[in-house]
């Protein structure tokens, strides 16, 4: 090796095992922490102590929802490899992606409708096959067939991050855990997706290397096929509102979309935050590249990248523990976050760059579980996977108008777009913690203090004064 190739490998591996390092550190200060609180379960004597019956529920979702999110990261790296390993141009890899961004948009609330009437459980064996059609189509080189391929993904993309949530939380609210256990789940989920994603990275390369460029989607097919059966064994039905047709399912969600502020407030969120994140996706290579003399390591990158995923979701764990509100805390992760995607705008110096990335993938670790607790609470039941869908409609034409102008743009101008898509999210979620939140840090009558399950439970609590929720 080079020495200067060397130098290269051994600047980004020392910034892999920093960062592991800095997570091996945090969990002990936090562990400690909450021993010296009172919070800490690991003895079962303080803290958030959950029964047997939660702790086999929560193994139920998560090995199911870490499978299929293993599926999606075995392929994510490789397809616009495989499109060019076919030989088709940069604009037309560029159709491919718009196509399945635009059938996300389009089919997603009729796929979100459909899993809230015929059941969250079928949609999700629906996703399985959809996903694993979508990945026989890689074996084609033709064009159509990689269109089609592309949307069935899409469509896929709309069920996975949908209708598994809505079904985890439905299973949860049936039965009758603490709503402060979402957020264990959620937080789990997060941190167990990061560690999938630097597994998944890894035999998709060993499987690319050995087998050829389809190698890796044919590894996807066989995690879907797995994680389909076990949802057909192991998965209960739950449903949203059985007794009206799509239509009236539409627009009951739209109407409570509308109606209610604060699920508008996280709509915003959540389209504004996923659109900053995924150009973010497109502009970070290129970011990196043009600072570095040399070839960046993509795969120590991104390994690091999910190492800092993993310490947002434990700061978010740890915070949860600690009793501090959700509503509150993500108001400041909103706001690092945007500072860290300004400063690279200005600032041409890969480190720094670097680092500002790392900041940013800490805050979308702590992101997910924060938006999911959120969500839990808000959204109603009934129409609960159709309305998460009603959020992908925006982020999926922000994705779409910046790709289909990425050429155009200069690097700073996608940062900045960047910066402007995280504007209104952390303006939303102000207005969503000071509308549900009073000035003494609790939940109160600016807010709900439960989430809405149905509308008669909404009825019911009309008029009452609402406790403050344990955390």
């Amino acid at each position: 090796m080079e020495p200067a190739r060397q130098a290269l490998y051994q600047y980004y591996v020392g910034w892999f095992v920093f960062l592991l390092a800095s997570l091996y550190v945090l969990t002990k200060v936090i562990a400690a922490k909450l021993r010296a609180a009172g919070k800490d379960d690991s003895d079962g004597k303080g803290g958030t102590v959950v029964t047997e019956g939660f702790k086999k529920f929560q193994r139920t979702y998560l090995i199911v929802y870490l499978v299929m999110m293993a599926a999606d990261w075995l392929q994510g790296p490789y397809v616009y490899a495989l499109y060019s390993h076919y030989g088709y141009s940069q604009q037309e890899i560029g159709v491919l992606f718009i196509a399945g961004f635009a059938s996300s948009m389009v089919f997603g609330t009729i796929v979100g409708s459909m899993a809230d009437k015929y059941g969250r459980k079928k949609s999700c064996l629906a996703f399985a096959v959809f996903y694993m059609a979508s990945c026989l189509t890689k074996h084609s080189p033709d064009y159509n067939i990689l269109l089609a391929g592309r949307v069935l993904g899409g469509v896929s993309t709309s069920i996975l991050f949908s209708a598994f949530e809505s079904w985890m939380v439905s299973t949860h609210h049936d039965g009758a855990y603490p709503e402060e256990w979402l957020g264990l789940t959620f937080s789990a989920a997060t941190s167990g997706n990061g560690i999938i994603a630097i597994v998944s990275g890894v035999v998709a390369s060993v499987a690319r290397d050995q087998f050829g460029p389809v190698a890796p989607f044919d590894v996807s097919f066989c995690c879907l096929a797995i994680g389909g059966f076990i949802v057909l064994v192991k998965w209960g039905e739950n449903y949203g509102d059985q007794n009206i047709n799509l239509a009236q399912t539409w627009g009951n969600a739209w109407n409570r979309l509308v109606e209610d502020k604060k699920i508008m407030y996280l709509g915003v969120i959540q389209s504004f935050f996923e659109g900053a994140m995924y150009i973010f996706v497109f502009i970070w290579t290129p970011a990196l590249s043009s600072t570095s003399e040399m070839e960046i390591l993509h795969g120590w990158i991104f390994a690091s990248f999910m190492i800092c995923v993993l310490i947002g979701s434990t700061i978010f764990k740890f915070l949860l523990k600690m009793g501090l509100l959700v509503e509150r805390f993500s108001v400041y992760m909103f706001a690092i976050a945007a500072v860290s995607l300004f400063v690279p705008a200005y600032v041409e110096n890969h480190s720094v760059r670097l680092a500002c990335f790392f900041v940013f993938e800490m805050c979308c670790g702590c992101f997910w579980p924060c938006l999911g607790v959120q969500r839990s609470r808000y959204v109603p039941e009934e129409v609960r996977a159709t309305t998460m869908n009603f959020f992908r409609i925006p982020l999926n034409m922000i994705v779409v108008l910046v790709l289909a102008n990425i050429g155009k743009l200069q690097e700073l101008h996608v940062f900045l777009a960047c910066v402007a898509c995280l504007l209104p999210a952390l303006l939303c979620q102000m207005y969503l913690r000071d509308c549900t939140v009073d000035d003494q840090g609790a939940y109160g009558k600016k807010g709900l203090a439960v989430p809405v399950h149905s509308d008669s439970e909404e009825e019911d609590a009309e008029g009452q004064e609402l406790d403050t929720i344990a955390q």
